[in-house]
């Protein structure tokens, strides 16, 4: 089995959205799962493949990591969007991922990496939190966490993270 981490492609595109929609439907509904899907348009890989990675074992997208760098902050970075197969889920992957993204905007000059994730996400806060991730004060509280509301509109709160790298 060969496997490699490399920088992601504009053809990476339909094996991506595919895979979220294969890897969420287990937890959420075919319509919940291609909602999730439309937040990975094309253009992410069109402007940003420099940006995100794909792990890919014997030529098949495992795992992925769509990220970005700020074109109004020089420090910044993004992590937009990590999709790992269920069944690599918890052997450090995503770890994987994250680190690799680390060192390459470190290289680029950047100093700061954001995310965010729903405040029901708690694996992903879990994640994030054992990544070296600080949770952002928000304008209200849910189950104790920190929720910036209506962050990605009417309802879709969000709980945002910084790393300093």
């Amino acid at each position: 089995m060969s496997t490699e981490v490399r920088r992601a492609r504009v053809s990476d595109h339909g094996a991506i959205v595919d895979r979220v929609q294969t890897w969420w439907g287990a937890t959420h509904s075919p319509e919940q799962s291609r909602e999730l899907s439309l937040l990975l348009p094309k253009l992410f890989l069109q402007f940003f493949s420099r940006t995100s990675l794909v792990m890919e074992e014997d030529g098949a997208v495992r795992a992925f990591l769509v990220g970005l760098y700020s074109a109004d902050d020089d420090h910044g970075a993004y992590i937009h969007f990590v999709g790992v197969a269920p069944d690599l889920r918890g052997r450090g992957v995503g770890r994987t991922l994250y680190e690799e993204f680390f060192r390459q905007a470190t290289a680029a000059g950047r100093t700061e990496v954001r995310s965010i994730t729903s405040p029901r996400n708690t694996r992903s806060i879990a994640f994030h939190r054992a990544m070296g991730f600080t949770l952002e004060p928000g304008d209200h509280e849910v189950d104790g966490l920190p929720v910036h509301s209506d962050y990605d509109g009417p309802g879709h709160h969000r709980v945002c993270f910084r790393r300093t790298l």
